[in-house]
């Protein structure tokens, strides 16, 4: 009873906010909600004010576009091969925010990689994700998770076929992911007898200038996977990969102990910026 007279209370507020607007005012408005907005707008109308015109036009939203031509609906029907980068975009982020549909929202993200279009999502960090409106911290983490996975996937096929028994080859696939790391980061390559592809292994992170790995760190990683041969690889942050007196040092120590227990070192090479250096390829070991 009481749920009666409350919708036709709404109803008769809406038929007063009609019949006072008719005369002067156009009106637009597609629910109940709407006009329970427009109360809101006679609040601050003046005395004696008239002749105004009040317009309101709903944004389109995901739902009033036509089914076959909505993102999840043709990416069911027609495969995710037919979505532009930005429709693949709003199928992972969802919804978009009041006024922007989520489609356009990922042309915004997207425009935000400076004409590096989708490959230039790996670059963004989570700080100029939440510059946008509409992005918060949760779609600001599934939109680096999605690239993360992205480039994760990317790698595993790629080191599929890579060779590692050429330093040039192995030091292009790790380029981009080690040469803009701000401290030294040192990393275990495990390979087999046949120096195919185990498993790697990061054992150490470290400061601008120096990582600290033992051998013993190295080699305990070596033995889980049961490698035969492995390469070490650290970056030098500051761009140069000249090797410092603490990189010949430690090469030596981790290829002593090696030949100990039978793990041959067949590489170390340091990450500069966009240039590498390989002691095997410089006969230094």
């Amino acid at each position: 009873m009481r749920r009666q007279k409350s919708l036709n209370c709404k109803k008769i507020i809406t038929f007063y906010i009609y019949t006072l607007f008719s005369k002067y005012d156009m009106i637009k408005y597609n629910d109940l909600n709407d006009a329970i907005i427009y109360i809101r707008l006679i609040q601050y109308r003046l005395p004696g004010e008239s002749g105004k015109v009040i317009y309101m036009e709903s944004k389109k939203r995901i739902k009033d576009i036509p089914s076959e031509s909505r993102p999840y609906e043709r990416c069911f029907s027609c495969g995710p091969h037919v979505l532009t980068d930005a429709e693949l975009l709003a199928v992972i982020i969802r919804t978009g925010v009041s006024g922007i549909q989520s489609v356009e929202l990922a042309e915004k993200i997207i425009h935000l990689t400076q004409n590096q279009g989708i490959m230039g999502l790996t670059n963004l960090s989570a700080k100029e994700l939440i510059s946008i409106k509409g992005v918060g911290m949760v779609k600001a983490v599934q939109i680096m998770c999605i690239a993360e996975l992205s480039k994760r996937i990317a790698m595993g096929k790629r080191k599929e076929k890579l060779s590692f028994t050429e330093p040039q080859a192995v030091a292009g696939y790790f380029m981009e992911e080690m040469r803009h790391k701000e401290k030294e980061e040192l990393k275990v390559l495990m390979l087999d007898a046949k120096s195919g592809f185990i498993a790697e292994s990061t054992v150490s992170t470290g400061t601008v200038n120096f990582a600290v790995a033992s051998p013993r760190e190295i080699f305990l990683e070596a033995l889980k996977y049961k490698a035969v041969n492995i390469i070490i690889m650290h970056n030098h942050p500051s761009g140069d990969p000249a090797p410092s007196q603490n990189d010949f040092l430690c090469t030596r120590k981790i290829k002593e102990a090696g030949e100990l227990i039978g793990i041959s070192l067949i590489d170390h090479i340091i990450i500069g910026d966009n240039k590498y250096m390989s002691f095997s390829e410089k006969n230094l070991l």
